[in-house]
């Protein structure tokens, strides 16, 4: 399976930002009186928002830049010293004891 966690991570973070942004934009300014007037819904809920989308921009960069072992020399290398050493598997938990 191939699900980077940063994408429900990040999921997650956007939403919380998005409703906490919302509460705060929408809420009566009589709730801040003990912030010192200061919306702290508003504030976090921004510094949530951003946090999610770094983490859902990262998590579609890094998903898509993953490649199958045939597409690179690298990958290549390692499959045919597998394969000469007997170290190769046949699919998901084959090999493993």
């Amino acid at each position: 399976m191939n699900l980077d966690i940063r994408l429900p991570i990040g999921m997650l973070f956007t939403l919380l930002g998005l409703l906490l942004t919302g509460y705060g934009l929408t809420s009566d300014a009589s709730v801040y009186q003990r912030s010192l007037g200061h919306n702290l819904n508003l504030s976090w809920g921004l510094v949530v928002l951003v946090f999610g989308a770094v983490f859902l921009f990262y998590g579609r960069r890094g998903t898509a830049a993953v490649r199958s072992a045939d597409e690179s020399p690298e990958g290549r290398a390692t499959e045919a010293r597998e394969h000469r050493t007997g170290l190769e598997s046949e699919g998901p938990g084959a090999g493993v004891h």
